[in-house]
């Protein structure tokens, strides 16, 4: 298995694009790849970065993340994005990507590494639980707040 960081700004130019898309759309259904694609673009803009792994010519698994600095957290990693492709699942691709956010992060001086999972995503919290990530909070949201 490799780990490959998708570089700004060549990233368009990449032949993995494609499949990276693919499994990460299994995770983000409400984009097509056109939107999704566009969304990625405003992301890059603010420090998102994308990560895969891939086993020859399959993408088994992406993560799309930040570097930030928080008053709460210090210097961190967060992953907005996580997915292993469906059909690859428990192959090591998900191992792969965490060990390698956990090794960025300490080359890039960051304290922590975070993420938030949706709350029905069980075999998701499994993993996690087994990365040895911890639940430290609740994540409360208001996701229509033109309708207030």
């Amino acid at each position: 298995m490799n780990v490959h960081l998708l570089e700004t700004p060549e990233f368009e130019k990449s032949p993995d694009l494609p499949a990276v898309l693919d499994v990460l759309l299994q995770l983000r259904p409400q984009y097509d790849r056109t939107s999704l694609l566009g969304q990625i673009q405003t992301q890059l803009a603010q420090g998102y970065q994308i990560v895969y792994v891939k086993s020859g010519v399959q993408v088994l698994g992406v993560a799309g993340f930040v570097v930030t600095e928080k008053l709460a957290w210090g210097k961190a990693i967060y992953v907005d994005d996580l997915v292993t492709d469906q059909h690859h699942r428990s192959q090591g691709g998900g191992d792969c990507l965490i060990q390698w956010l956990k090794d960025y992060g300490q080359m890039q001086g960051c304290g922590q590494l975070h993420l938030d999972s949706g709350v029905q995503r069980f075999a998701a919290h499994r993993f996690y639980l087994r990365q040895g990530f911890n639940i430290a909070s609740h994540h409360f949201s208001i996701t229509d707040l033109e309708g207030e």
